[in-house]
């Protein structure tokens, strides 16, 4: 499955950061920032949090909830949060059903190997729960600041 840009956001109920549960509903009638990336404690993936964390206040200005998302335990979410600091919650989709419904879950090709991974991506969604903007195949460097400006536009 895949999402695309005027889709209904794929509704969720996942495990957060600090042992807490976090629904798409509960988020109704905000825009919100959904990201997906491939690892915790990873260079790319660290730099990329860092990015939305140095811009977590003009988002909050702009009215929107920043989410990550990745295949990682809320234990070691809870370690990544700690160290780096990040204000924002990160998402546990330990089963996969996120990124299935998003569609970021993909065949990868490194040096020559296949495997399945998250596909870094970058979700918007609006105050009426449909996707605003998708950015695929993110480059970390200035995709927060680009997510910024397309939040704010909205």
């Amino acid at each position: 499955m895949s999402v695309t840009i005027g889709d209904k956001a794929p509704a969720f109920d996942l495990p957060t950061d600090g042992g807490g549960r976090l629904k798409l509903s509960d988020l109704k009638g905000k825009t919100v920032v959904l990201y997906f990336y491939p690892k915790d404690s990873t260079p790319g993936c660290t730099t990329e949090g860092n990015d939305f964390a140095a811009l977590h206040d003009a988002f909050e200005k702009a009215g929107a909830v920043v989410l990550g998302a990745s295949k990682d335990s809320v234990k070691r979410h809870d370690n990544f949060k700690a160290k780096q600091g990040f204000p924002f919650t990160l998402l546990s989709d330990e089963e996969g059903t996120l990124c299935e419904a998003y569609g970021v879950w993909v065949l990868k090709k490194n040096y020559g190997r296949e495997y399945m991974g998250i596909e870094r991506a970058t979700f918007v969604i609006d105050a009426k729960g449909k996707i605003a903007h998708e950015w695929r195949k993110v480059r970390v460097k200035g995709h927060a600041q680009a997510v910024l400006e397309a939040v704010q536009s909205l």
